[in-house]
């Protein structure tokens, strides 16, 4: 179960996603099968792989900067 807190960075998270890939919709959030204390946030997947490796490149750079601040 998400706090507040997570809800709140899942929801900027992919609100910033959405608004550089328009293209996208949101699946849900599950917990990592590897880790229960991580979250995914689930998408789907554009059509075009090059778009696909510019989604991931930039979810890694939101993701990192969330973790820093």
């Amino acid at each position: 179960m998400m706090n507040v807190k997570q809800e709140k960075l899942c929801s900027e998270f992919y609100n910033a996603l959405k608004e550089k890939f328009p293209e996208i919709e949101f699946i849900n959030v599950t917990e990592s099968p590897e880790n229960p204390n991580e979250l995914w946030i689930n998408i789907t997947r554009p059509d075009d792989d090059d778009r696909e490796i510019k989604i991931i490149e930039f979810a890694g750079k939101k993701s990192s900067a969330i973790l820093l601040n």
